[in-house]
């Protein structure tokens, strides 16, 4: 049985320069409680793997805001001004990768594969510095797999053994990323008796999952 921590005790655990993968898609399936607690905890030189920087002051964009991000592994970055600004500055680094491509490279570190080929990127700047591998006379492009440190996730219900079910499109990134990471934080909106998320709606076994958080304090 897995219990739910206390929030400072979680975020005591991921240090400064800690690689985190945090799912969400424009805050839709954000861990936000998490995400404040790192963001009073102050920590410094993280390197974030999302979707996206959400708003200024909202989700990830938090940690941008604080100066805590070194460097960004996204999809989008154009809803937040702040995340360009540091970007041109060259204050943040910023790897920008297409969705599907970012999604992918995520399901390969978490299953344990050496990449992904696509033709998504070729002949544009996605393209710089990466192999491309010829099959039956055609030119692919290999997208090296991605995993981190923590992944910080948001569920709708979690059960005391730690299995996850996510509501609507709250699933987005957050499965994925479950299987990609040393250590899966999930936060829940309720943390409810085992048995009572059928089989079938289990997203994220509870084996993939370290520790919970219910998400309201």
């Amino acid at each position: 049985m897995k219990t739910a921590r206390h929030l400072d005790d979680l975020v005591a655990m991921i240090p400064d320069g800690a690689t985190l993968m945090i799912g969400g898609f424009f805050g839709v399936g954000i861990p936000h409680r998490l995400i404040q607690g790192l963001a009073a905890a102050g920590r410094k030189g993280l390197i974030i793997i999302a979707n996206d920087t959400d708003y200024p002051g909202r989700g990830i964009g938090k940690l941008i805001a604080a100066r805590m991000v070194k460097r960004l592994v996204a999809s989008h970055i154009g809803a937040n001004p702040e995340t360009q600004r540091q970007m041109l500055a060259g204050e943040l680094e910023v790897e920008l990768v297409p969705q599907g491509t970012l999604a992918e490279r995520i399901r390969a570190g978490g299953y344990g594969l050496g990449g992904v080929l696509t033709k998504t990127g070729l002949g544009t700047l996605v393209e710089q510095g990466k192999p491309t591998v010829e099959i039956d006379g055609e030119i692919w492009l290999l997208e090296k797999p991605l995993r981190a440190d923590f992944a910080l996730v948001s569920a709708w219900q979690a059960d005391y053994l730690g299995n996850l079910t996510y509501e609507l499109t709250a699933q987005n990134f957050n499965p994925v990323m479950a299987m990609a990471a040393g250590t899966v934080i999930a936060e829940a909106a309720e943390i409810v008796p085992v048995g009572t998320i059928p089989p079938d709606s289990v997203r994220t076994p509870g084996t993939l999952v370290d520790h919970l958080l219910e998400r309201h304090a």
